[in-house]
Order: structure tokens, then C-alpha cells, then sequence
């Protein structure tokens, strides 16, 4: 793949000296780059296509690292990564040890501020803006957040305060109508109002050509004036210009001459203002124009055909919307809430067939917890589909509205544990930890796809709030039983019996207790096995049972060690004046990186090897305490 202009960029200077009628042909090679890398790799192939030009032409007219560029969730910087002296590591986005799917301040200098959630942009943008200007400075902070961010709570929080803060920052709404799945809400029709409109369409466009024609700074001003005189009549209450933010748009965002003029001008205002800049998401690649969908974020793919490798099985997520779908069917009170992510939970599977008892509401953890809140009050049975990680968000809500009240709402935590390729922004790795501690709440993992049934019927039958976290992907492809079947809250499961060493698993950790028990069993030590089902209530009856005749209790857990599983069976042990050493295998206290999920368990001791390692000097004793027992020849 020939990609002359691309190569030669090693920088953001090599952008400004390109001549201007080069920048297209820059913006198809590196739509080429990034279907051709990224049909390897996997990543949010679909956001990128879509600020192509845009991100050329901030290149082209603002000067990073000493301006800074804020991207929200930052899924959409990949072509940021290009033009910023990356290319060369490019093929390795997403790999281990390679380049971050997402903005990284330790990955380069270029990279102001990570993200990996949404709405964070417009927050930070403005604290860098205010700290700059109680300083003195003179360097120029952009914000840019798709539309979809402008559902988040946190950037009207931020919009509310922008005026009041700064007299310099420059917000981009990057406007393509989707995050993952279409956007929805009151903010998305008001949006696609103002670019549909034709009468404001029209008075935007006579402004603009009133700019060329005459030109200069002079001239925007006088036609801004009018503009805004006939807006007003048109939008009464354009809510940016109500918040102390001039509003200016929409305009196109694969016209890199425009955007460079408009950028330009920006530049040198003294007052906050936002630009919508209306994309396409998917540029350039049919697949993902047609599965926009699809191609927000995917694994790899054939570059000619978008088409992808099928997992052969169900995810956790398609059983967890279908099976929930055949539960509503016998229970008109369950009802699915998630926050712009049908696709990643599964719930557009759930959706067609209850479209009456479904309900997005936009990136909004927060809202989305007290929504089911007040909907458990009226006897519903709200079942909040929200990945792990994204659910810190809402700990306050989980608290205050939902626990503190009993109510019965129950969070079914996606991405429970290791997300791979995503990294630490998307590793649902703190749940047990934040959710323990709370009263009321009942927090169960499931070994397989049929026990995960089992424990959304159990959540559909308790009068409390409950969470279930189950991993991303596919498990062991267990075959579901016809019924679901209520397990008995805070009841572990044995799965192999031993008396000096057993190992408590939690979740889909119960592979690697097998398989160390094999070994232990090669060692000539039988070892027991338990499932724990339930992190709260813990089984302490078998806890106590197990522990008395225990020389060493193992636990595995797909979670931070500090106040997970393991620190669980530590407190009970302590609590029921048991004392058997307790080795346990889980993440350590640090951000785990992005990678491959078997090479990250591998390089972080999650695993067989570590626990052995570990239970080696036991091991020694539990071994020579069997021989001194052995019968001595005659």
C-alpha cells in the first residue's frame, strides 16, 4: 500500500508543510492506513474514519504538545496517533506492549490527558484552560466530544461552568449522530434540528459566503451578528449561547479548507465557543457505513469485505439479553435498562421483543441507576445492563438509591473482570471491592453460561438489589437446561471434595482451580474445589467446614487482590477464629495493562504456575507430614 504523503509525516509540522491541495489525498491514505493496520489488530475503526479531516486540519492550524488537544473517550484518536510521530508503532495499537487504543499522557507528550470513558473531555478541557489562565499562559485548549458525550451529565455540568471560568477554550462537537448504537434522547433530536433545519441551514450558509466574499475577522463579526439576530428567532433557546458558550455550525467535517478557516478564526476569540462539525461516521469504508454499528469497535476483519470471524458460540452477553428476553416473557415486571450500549450488553437482541420494556438512556450511568430506581418503587423489576467499569460511575446512586432503599434493582455487570485489548480504562476489575462493602446488596458470579441463567432467574426472585458480573466474550459453552433454577442466596457449590488444600474459585476462575487441582492430584495431593457463586453473602458454613481440616485454602478471582474475593474468605476466616494460611491468585494493586488476556494472566501471576509457586512451601509440609504417615516395611 503505497502512502507517499503519509510517510513523510513524522510530526505535526510535516502536516503544515504539506500544500494545501495535498491534505485530501493525506486524508485518503490515511483512511488506507487504518483499514488495512486495524483489519489486523481490531479497534474503533468506524470513529476514526469519521475525524479524519478534522483531526488534519487541528494539525494544520494549532501547535501540539504546546497546545492541547482533549479527546473525549478518545477512542477517535487514533489519526491523532498517526500525525504525532506514531506511525511507525501504528501495527501495533492495541497489542501487547504496543501503542494504547486510547489517549495515554505516558505514551507521548502529544497526549495531554487519558480517557477511556465518555464525557470526560469538556471537564478537563476547562481545567486546563482555567489552571493556563491563572497562570498567564497563552497556549490553546480544544475539546473534542462526539454528540453522544452531550448525554453525559458531566459535560452539562462542565457547560454550566465554562463562562464563569475562561474566556478561552475551544469546544468541538463532533456531531455523527452515534456512540456505539444510534444516539437517542431529547439532546440527539435537538441536534439533528439544527442540522436539518433548512431556514438555519440557509442563514449559515449566506453567512459564510458573506465571510468569503468580503473576509477578514471584520467581516465574520458583522455576519455573526446577523446570524445571531434571525437564530434567535429560529432557536429561542440555543442551549449553548443560554450557558455563556457562542455557538457556531453546523458545519461540514470532511472539508478541510473550511475547518482550517473556521480553526483559524477561533483561534484568536476571546470568549469560550463551540463548533459543530457534523461527521460521518465510517468514512471511506463501505462495511462500516452500512454496520456503523458493528465497526465502532470490532476485532479483526477481511479489509476487502469487512467481514469477521464468528466466535462459534454465544457471548455472555447474548445469553444474558435472550435469556432475560424469555424471563420477561413469564414476568411482566422485568424491565431492561442500559446507557447507550445495547449492542455491548447484548439488549438489542432484547429490544424487538420487548421494545415496550426496554430503555436506553444515553451515557448516563447516573441517571440510569436512579431511573431504575424509581421504577423499582412502582413494582417493577428494573435489570441495569452497565459494564463494570462503567457502573463506578454511578457508586453513589448503587448507595444512596438503590441500597439504602432495598429496592429491588439488579445491576448485571458486563465486562466483569479482564477486558484484553481495551486496557485499564475498560477492565471491570474493582467491582467486588466497591460493591461488598455496601448493605443490602448481594454480589454472585457465575461459572458457566448455565449457572448465569440460573442466577438471573435468582435475581428476578429476590426482593433486594442484587449484581451478577460475568466476562466479556465467550465461556465454556455449557448447555442451558430449559428451566432456570433459583439457587439458594449465599450457597456455594462443591465441585471435587479434599481435606489439606482447598481452592475457592469465584466466577469464570474455576478452569484454572480444576487444572491446578489435576496437578496437585499428579503431586499426590487431593485437593477440594468449591464454586463460590456468591462473593456476598459468603458461604461461611462451608467455609468453616473446609477450613477446620485445611492445611492452606487457595482463591482465584478475576478481580484486584486488595478487597476482593480473596480478602472476603480472609475477613470470614478472621471473623470465625480460623487461621489456615490463605494464598490468593488475582490482579495485583496497579492499572493492568492492555493485552491478551492469557499473556496478561501469564505476566501478572493469575495463574496455575503463580498459585504453585506460592503454595510450595506447603506443600513441602502437607507432602512430608503424608510420608511420616505411610506404614514402614516389614
Amino acid at each position: 500500500m503505497a502512502t507517499p504523503l503519509l510517510d513523510s509525516i513524522k510530526g505535526p509540522q510535516d502536516v503544515k508543510k504539506l500544500p494545501l491541495e495535498d491534505l485530501p489525498r493525506l486524508a485518503e491514505e490515511i483512511r488506507e492506513e487504518l483499514i488495512d493496520v486495524l483489519s489486523k489488530t481490531g479497534g474503533h475503526l468506524g470513529p476514526n474514519l469519521g475525524v479524519v479531516e478534522l483531526t488534519i486540519a487541528l494539525h494544520r492550524v494549532f501547535d501540539t504538545p504546546t497546545d492541547h488537544f482533549i479527546f473525549d473517550v478518545s477512542h477517535q484518536a487514533y489519526v491523532h496517533k498517526l500525525l504525532t510521530g506514531r506511525r511507525d508503532r501504528f501495527h501495533t495499537i492495541r497489542q501487547p506492549g504496543g501503542l494504547n487504543g486510547f489517549m495515554l499522557r505516558s505514551e507521548s507528550k502529544h497526549d495531554c490527558f487519558g480517557a477511556g470513558h465518555a464525557g470526560t473531555a469538556l471537564s478537563a478541557a476547562l481545567g486546563m484552560a482555567t489552571a493556563r489562565d491563572m497562570r498567564g499562559g497563552k497556549e490553546h485548549v480544544i475539546c473534542l466530544a462526539g454528540d453522544a458525550a452531550f448525554t453525559c451529565g458531566i459535560t452539562y455540568e462542565a457547560l454550566n461552568n465554562v463562562s464563569h471560568h475562561t474566556k478561552r477554550l475551544i469546544t468541538i462537537l463532533n456531531d455523527n449522530k452515534w456512540s456505539i448504537d444510534k444516539n437517542v434522547g431529547a439532546i440527539a433530536g435537538y441536534l439533528n434540528k439544527i442540522t436539518t433545519d433548512s431556514r438555519f441551514v440557509h442563514l449559515h450558509e449566506r453567512a459564510a459566503h458573506f465571510i468569503e466574499k468580503m473576509g477578514g475577522a471584520k467581516a465574520l463579526k458583522v455576519a455573526r451578528r446577523a446570524e445571531e439576530h434571525v437564530k434567535g428567532m429560529i432557536f429561542p433557546s440555543v442551549i449553548f449561547e443560554e450557558l455563556g458558550v457562542t455557538y457556531y455550525g453546523p458545519v461540514d467535517g470532511h472539508d478541510i479548507p473550511s475547518l482550517i478557516k473556521m480553526f483559524e478564526f477561533l483561534k484568536v476569540q476571546s470568549f469560550p465557543v463551540i463548533l459543530h462539525v457534523v461527521t460521518v461516521k465510517g468514512k471511506g469504508f463501505e462495511p462500516a457505513l452500512v454496520k456503523q454499528k458493528k465497526f465502532h469497535g470490532l476485532g479483526p476483519y477481511d479489509p476487502e469485505t469487512g467481514e469477521t470471524k464468528s466466535l462459534g458460540q454465544p457471548t455472555f452477553s447474548e445469553v444474558f439479553a435472550d435469556h432475560l428476553a424469555k424471563l420477561a416473557e413469564g414476568d411482566p415486571r422485568i424491565v431492561a435498562i442500559t446507557g447507550a450500549m445495547p449492542n455491548g450488553t447484548g439488549l438489542d437482541r432484547f429490544q424487538p421483543k420487548h421494545p415496550d420494556r426496554y430503555f436506553d438512556v444515553g451515557i448516563a450511568e447516573e441517571h440510569a441507576v436512579l431511573f431504575a430506581a424509581g421504577m423499582a418503587t412502582k413494582g417493577f423489576k428494573p435489570f441495569c445492563a452497565i459494564y463494570s467499569t462503567f457502573l463506578q460511575r454511578a457508586y453513589d446512586q448503587i448507595i444512596h438509591d438503590v441500597c439504602l432503599q432495598n429496592l429491588p434493582v439488579v445491576f448485571c455487570m458486563d465486562r466483569g473482570g479482564l477486558s484484553g485489548d481495551d486496557g485499564p480504562t475498560h477492565h471491570g476489575l474493582f467491582d467486588i471491592s466497591y460493591m461488598r462493602g455496601v448493605p443490602n446488596i448481594i454480589h454472585m458470579s457465575p461459572k458457566d453460561e448455565d449457572e448465569f441463567v440460573d442466577m438471573l432467574y435468582t435475581a428476578s426472585m429476590h426482593n433486594g438489589p442484587s449484581a451478577i458480573r460475568y466476562p466479556r466474550g465467550t465461556g465454556p459453552n455449557a448447555a442451558i437446561k430449559k428451566a432456570p433454577m433459583a439457587l439458594p442466596i449465599g450457597k456455594a457449590e462443591v465441585i471435587r471434595h479434599g481435606k489439606k488444600v482447598v481452592i475457592w474459585s469465584y466466577g469464570q476462575m474455576l478452569p484454572l482451580a480444576l487444572k491446578l487441582s489435576d496437578e496437585l492430584k499428579e503431586e499426590g495431593v487431593e485437593a477440594a474445589v468449591i464454586n463460590a457463586r456468591f462473593a456476598k453473602p459468603l458461604d461461611t458454613a462451608m467455609l468453616e467446614l473446609f477450613a477446620k481440616s485445611a492445611e492452606v485454602i487457595v482463591t482465584f478471582e478475576d478481580h484486584v487482590l486488595k478487597g476482593g474475593f480473596g480478602s472476603v474468605i480472609l475477613e470470614e476466616l478472621a471473623e470465625l477464629g480460623i487461621s489456615p494460611p490463605v494464598v490468593r491468585i488475582g490482579w495485583p494493586d496497579e492499572f493492568v495493562d492492555h493485552g491478551k488476556p492469557d499473556a496478561l494472566r501469564e505476566r501478572y501471576g493469575v495463574s496455575v504456575a503463580a498459585a504453585k509457586e506460592k503454595l510450595a512451601p506447603y506443600l513441602t509440609r502437607i507432602k512430608g507430614a503424608g510420608r511420616k504417615l505411610q506404614p514402614t516395611a516389614a
